[in-house]
């Protein structure tokens, strides 16, 4: 029997759930509005609204705000998301460090706790990233007392790309983590619903909720980290791929000396400047160390920074070529005066679509330059799949 394909239907529950979850984004991007303010912004008539907030209010998920008085109109009520809604917990697993963190409905971040992961991959990892989730668990409930039962999920994030066949012990590649069973231990060990991004992709969602792409519907992410990716905010999505590998700029092919092809992330990733510069990635002091260089004069910095932007500037251009997004925003581990000293020498950008006189945004921006952005993003996730509107969420199923 040959296999029908079809997108999925939807019917009345489907469509009450996005435009609840279109209110939520409402009060998200703007920040506290009138009923008559939402039915004006989302197209919905001012008695869908009304249900909606009567709803979203007797679950906890918003509150009213003092009454307004504006002229001799009548006075209006604001409305705004409750914080202490809904928690996450997301986790990032790196090369030598897990990380996991706890935020609110709005990206509060409420605690958070790292670690060294010992050597022998996730036969010996994975207990210790269970000890830290359950450590960050415990720390959320007894910040907010309702922590256990408004949690939506857990998020983790770790470095793609994922299923890839013959990385064997590439360094810029984590193989055996992905080979593991990972999501199944961690909702055994967990007891919560799991989802699973790459960093680039996380640190993207990070910049959606809090950061730099708050608000936007089309902005990639350049994620500059031990490796490098793309995380990619489209049509106000986060656009994953068939396999979860979207974005996976990092291994796009560069010529080299000689007709050689490099990856892109062998040449303008921190990986790259810690086996220039001689750095061990495990040291626990490493961003201090990059940040001390990176203010430095030291010209064994310059010199990688100059070869760097070039090809990074060449990155920006495949990324605007391809996806026309309103910004591209740098972002990830990258400590921030080692970033902004990129930035600096990208510019001038290569010629692109991109170049319109009426820009509201710059074409490159810096975002997020934090070590915590990973995780912080891990943890958006699982608010993002609960409450954010998105094509999947009217499916039937």
């Amino acid at each position: 029997m040959r296999e029908i394909r079809a997108k999925s239907g939807t019917n009345h529950e489907g469509t009450s759930a996005h435009n609840r979850r279109v209110m939520i984004d409402a009060l998200r991007i703007n920040g506290a509005l009138s009923r008559a303010d939402l039915a004006r912004a989302t197209r919905l008539t001012k008695q869908t609204v009304s249900n909606i907030i009567e709803e979203l209010a007797r679950d906890g998920l918003v509150i009213s705000e003092d009454v307004v008085r504006k002229g001799r109109g009548q006075p209006s009520t604001p409305y705004r998301l409750v914080p202490e809604g809904a928690f996450a917990i997301g986790m990032q697993i790196d090369r030598h460090v897990t990380r996991a963190i706890a935020v609110d409905l709005v990206g509060n971040i409420l605690t958070r706790a790292e670690v060294n992961l010992p050597p022998g991959g996730p036969a010996t990892g994975i207990t210790v990233i269970l000890d830290i989730i359950a450590k960050v668990r415990g720390d959320l409930a007894r910040v907010a007392s309702q922590s256990e039962q408004r949690l939506v999920g857990l998020g983790a994030a770790m470095p793609g790309p994922f299923g890839i066949e013959g990385a064997g012990d590439d360094p810029w590649m984590m193989e055996a983590w992905q080979k593991f069973p990972l999501l199944e231990m961690l909702a055994s060990g967990t007891g919560l619903d799991v989802g699973l991004q790459n960093d680039a992709t996380a640190c993207a969602t990070a910049e959606r909720m809090v950061g730099a792409a708050h608000g936007l519907d089309h902005a990639v992410c350049l994620f500059l980290g031990y490796g490098i990716g793309a995380g990619l905010i489209l049509g106000g999505e986060l656009y994953n791929g068939a396999h979860g590998n979207a974005g996976e700029i990092g291994m796009a092919l560069l010529h080299g000396v000689g007709g050689t092809r490099t990856p892109l992330e062998h040449r303008a990733s921190l990986a790259s400047f810690y086996q220039h510069m001689e750095i061990d990635p495990a040291d626990m002091d490493v961003y201090a160390k990059v940040t001390a260089l990176a203010s430095s004069d030291d010209p064994k910095v310059a010199t990688w920074i100059q070869a760097a932007a070039e090809d990074l500037r060449w990155g920006v251009h495949l990324i605007e070529t391809i996806f026309d997004p309103q910004t591209v925003i740098l972002c990830g581990g990258t400590p921030p005066m080692l970033a902004r000293r990129l930035i600096e020498a990208m510019q001038p950008l290569l010629p692109s679509i991109a170049e319109r006189r009426d820009r509201p945004l710059p074409r490159l921006q810096l975002g997020m330059t934090d070590p915590w952005s990973v995780a912080l993003g891990a943890a958006a996730e699982p608010i993002s799949r609960a409450f954010d509107p998105r094509f999947s969420a009217l499916l039937k199923g």
